[in-house]
């Protein structure tokens, strides 16, 4: 059985960083691709960093680029979500998820999420 758990959200102001992980049983993301994925009240899910290739290639959208890293730790079957020069529009409940295939651009791909873990940013 797959269980992903989300962990390092919290309360920061604008500009500050947070370090959210997700550690997984039952799947090892060294093998497989995952992603992270943000959602607000209202609003559908939003990708903001994909292991997508088995290489380890990554996808960031534009509205993170260049502020947001995902990374591996594989002795840990960890994965990591830095975010730096965080802003207001950044604040949404976080979600790790593991795909079902590499190459995963649709959220239908993803077939196993964690709980999600709440990031607040003010101004």
């Amino acid at each position: 059985q797959v269980r992903l758990v989300e962990s390092g959200g919290g309360s920061v102001q604008a500009g500050g960083s947070l370090r959210l992980s997700c550690v997984a049983s039952g799947y090892t993301f060294s093998r497989n691709c995952m992603g992270w994925f943000r959602q607000t009240p209202g609003n559908g899910y939003e990708k903001v960093a994909l292991i997508y290739t088995p290489g380890g290639g990554t996808y960031y959208p534009d509205s993170v680029k260049g502020r947001f890293t995902v990374s591996l730790d594989n002795a840990n079957n960890t994965a990591y979500l830095q975010m730096n020069s965080l802003k207001t529009e950044d604040t949404a409940m976080y979600y790790c998820a593991a795909a079902r295939k590499c190459y995963a651009l649709s959220i239908s791909d993803y077939n196993h999420w964690g709980q999600g873990t709440q990031v607040t940013v003010s101004s």
